[in-house]
């Protein structure tokens, strides 16, 4: 009865156990590895900061010239009739400067360029960032492309060893050819494990960027062949007059500019001012006291800082036209890397690696047929493996290329190994 019961109670629990069983945890998308780096990034919460002490200064910018409470003492401590304080005088002022010019609302339109221009820098950061994220997921999925290959070496490699081993055994080939094949084997095997230690460390390096001590992540999704096609040249070229590199330099133009205006605003002098009562302990009497002073030459002391603000303002056009040029031959640069490199993936899959996959099963079977040497043989296999490898190699160029497409137009990076339309 017991054992009845007990077979009873584990019919009950087992269900319960399957489906405790866990499932396997979803791949890592890009998109994901982007939003982990976002959320953690300490590059990222540096702007805020920056921000913050910009406003700072512009709060400070917005202040008046402080006024000034000052008391004067006069003949007293001395010697004779001035000895002690029977013969002071005490005056009691208020000063002050009077700002001519605009100054105060130079300042604060300084203050402002200089926190305006933080925005398209803070941009800027993020682009670099999360195109780095790419790059580091685009090295995960070319170490495991590169072990896809490898075993596919080791397989072929392996099924050369056996049939060198029957031919070996019926005198049909020399020891050496078994050898050969075996060295090819253990060449393929190091070429997987150099793989593996590859991809752990492209793992550990995407990891670090949300500053993650271990890879905690299974898998990733994702296949460096597939490749999306482009837009024409010309619509990307368009969108580089909102990248954020050239909304940098617009905004480092707006600050010159508004250092030109502060420089301008020197032109007229501070007008500085004081008010104040004395006091006589002689006689007891009371008086006004006043007065105010007006600096002398400030429009020659001005010019050079006008002058030098003007040239730096001229700067920016040019640097604003130098940048745009860089941007436009940078993204043709691109742009012409990733078609190229496309249209060979496309090739290769199409056209050379059946036919050199069809070359190497025919080779095989001439030689196990006696038709052929091993070293023919071997041969087809190191080019069809070889070719894998080229046109893995242009497919990582064009993702590096698409990556970088996509930072310099300012466009969200998409998950870039992982979507698109097969070319």
């Amino acid at each position: 009865m017991w054992k009845r019961l007990a077979a009873l109670a584990a019919l009950a629990i087992a269900p319960c156990a399957i489906a405790q069983v866990p499932s396997p945890p979803a791949p890592l998308t890009l998109d994901e590895a982007v939003s982990r780096v976002a959320r953690t990034h300490p590059d990222l919460r540096l702007p805020e900061l920056q921000r913050a002490a910009a406003l700072a200064r512009r709060d400070g910018a917005g202040f008046k010239p402080p006024l000034v409470f000052g008391v004067d003492i006069e003949n007293a401590l001395g010697s004779g009739d001035s000895r002690g304080f029977d013969a002071a005088e005490v005056a009691v002022s208020l000063a002050g400067v009077l700002e001519r010019g605009g100054k105060l609302d130079a300042r604060r339109t300084l203050a402002q360029a200089n926190i305006d221009a933080l925005a398209p820098q803070r941009e800027i950061t993020r682009l670099d960032l999360m195109a780095e994220v790419a790059r580091r997921y685009l090295a995960i999925t070319a170490a495991r492309g590169q072990r896809r290959i490898a075993l596919d070496d080791i397989e072929q490699r392996r099924r050369a060893v056996a049939a060198a081993r029957l031919r070996l055994q019926a005198g049909a080939s020399p020891a050496s050819t078994l050898m050969t094949a075996q060295a090819a084997l253990a060449q393929a095997e190091l070429d997987r494990d150099r793989a593996d230690e590859a991809e752990r460390a492209a793992r550990m390096a995407l990891a670090a960027l949300w500053n993650a001590r271990e890879a905690d992540f299974a898998e990733i999704s994702g296949d460096p062949l597939r490749l999306p096609a482009l837009q024409d040249f010309q619509q990307l070229a368009a969108l580089l007059s909102d990248t954020p590199e050239l909304a940098v330099v617009a905004g480092e133009a707006r600050v010159r500019e508004a250092q030109l205006q502060l420089a301008r605003s020197q032109l007229r002098s501070d007008l500085s001012w004081q008010l104040g009562v004395r006091n006589n302990r002689a006689s007891s009497d009371t008086a006004l006291v006043g007065g105010f002073s007006l600096p002398l030459g400030s429009a020659r002391r001005a010019a050079p800082e006008i002058r030098a603000a003007q040239s730096e303002l001229a700067m920016s056009a040019v640097e604003r036209e130098s940048r745009a040029l860089q941007l436009y031959a940078t993204l043709a640069e691109a742009h012409g890397r990733y078609g190229t490199a496309r249209l060979e993936v496309a090739r290769m899959d199409s056209d050379v690696l059946p036919q050199l996959q069809r070359a190497e099963k025919a080779a095989e079977t001439a030689w196990r047929a006696g038709a052929i040497s091993y070293l023919e043989w071997a041969q087809l296999q190191a080019m069809r493996i070889e070719a894998r490898q080229r046109q893995l190699d242009a497919a990582l160029a064009a993702q590096t290329a698409l990556i970088e497409i996509q930072r310099l137009t300012g466009q969200p990076l998409v998950a870039t190994a992982s979507e698109g339309n097969t070319p």
